[in-house]
């Protein structure tokens, strides 16, 4: 089942109430996924860095060690950052298990990125000048609620409702991924990919780690290492068609663009609705109109095909 959504504004202006917009596409699509809800969200590239990371997860026990032992980890985070030569500027916690860094650093982001999780419990939801990736459990007006996404403003976003089939109902098996280790780039996916575990070889003997068993996040990674091999977005997505097997609908994001490629049977649903002002997609039209409120026209592209959009 689960539901995907994305949003991509072309009107000129800077930022927009992505998310609250992301909220609104998603809460209409809960039926499709009551599990877990995620966004990955955009605001303009700037020099700082921003890092989301977890200590826990929601569903965790809480015995008494639990509060010491997040206190003393998150502690270590932060020394390992400031070892690294990372400036930090602003550290805040948006439950008691989720934390938001800003800080600045213009090193490798994969250095980072390991010293933070080899901190015990800690994985690294995303690390860039521009992605913000936020996940819970929950329906999206629940986790907005907790993470205060109402007042976040921005460029562009994706996100997904989750219905958990194959994995455990946590905040790591929730969508989006961060491609890991490079900057801005994020998928979402509804569909499975049958040779997943080739492409996990492949991209683990390169050197790339995975904190799940999904198949988005092997689509992030695959993408991001032909970007930095200095492939197009389009050109990547392209070549994923006809190296990913599988009955899937995916989005991909980057700083500047957002994606949709469909598998040849095009069997999972999207529809789209684009204006000159914006792009607008999802799994199920309801979705769209519950951010333009005005009557529209919507159309589902039921072949193969590769879409993307710039800002």
């Amino acid at each position: 089942m689960c539901g995907i959504a994305g949003i991509i504004y072309r009107d000129g202006v800077a930022e927009h109430d992505v998310g609250s917009d992301m909220t609104r596409m998603l809460q209409s699509m809960k039926h499709r996924g009551p599990d877990s809800t995620g966004y990955a969200l955009y605001r303009p590239q700037s020099v700082d860095v921003v890092m989301r990371y977890k200590l826990a997860d929601a569903n965790d026990p809480r015995d008494f060690e639990f509060a010491q032992r997040l206190a003393r980890n998150r502690a270590e985070v932060e020394r390992r950052l400031r070892l690294a030569g990372a400036e930090i500027d602003d550290v805040r916690a948006d439950t008691e298990y989720a934390y938001r860094v800003k800080l600045r650093y213009d090193g490798d982001l994969k250095r980072i990125a390991d010293l933070v999780e080899a901190v015990p419990h800690c994985e690294v939801l995303s690390l860039g000048h521009a992605l913000e990736i936020v996940k819970d459990l929950g329906d999206a007006e629940t986790v907005a609620a907790q993470y205060h996404l109402g007042g976040v403003r921005g460029t562009h976003g994706i996100g997904h409702v989750r219905m958990a089939t194959e994995s455990d109902v946590d905040i790591s098996g929730a969508h989006p991924y961060w491609a890991y280790p490079f900057s801005d780039v994020a998928v979402v996916h509804n569909g499975q990919l049958t040779n997943y575990f080739h492409w996990r070889r492949r991209l683990e003997r390169a050197g790339n780690r995975f904190n799940s068993e999904c198949d988005s996040e092997i689509i992030a990674v695959y993408l991001a290492e032909k970007l930095a091999g200095g492939a197009t977005l389009e050109d990547a997505m392209h070549q994923s068609l006809d190296e990913l097997d599988g009955v899937f609908t995916y989005v991909c994001v980057t700083a500047d663009a957002l994606g949709v490629a469909k598998d040849e049977l095009a069997a999972k649903p999207l529809v789209l609705y684009e204006s000159d002002d914006l792009v607008a997609l999802a799994s199920e039209e309801i979705a769209i109109r519950a951010v333009i409120d005005r009557e529209i026209e919507t159309y589902d592209p039921y072949e193969r095909e590769v879409l993307v959009w710039t800002r």
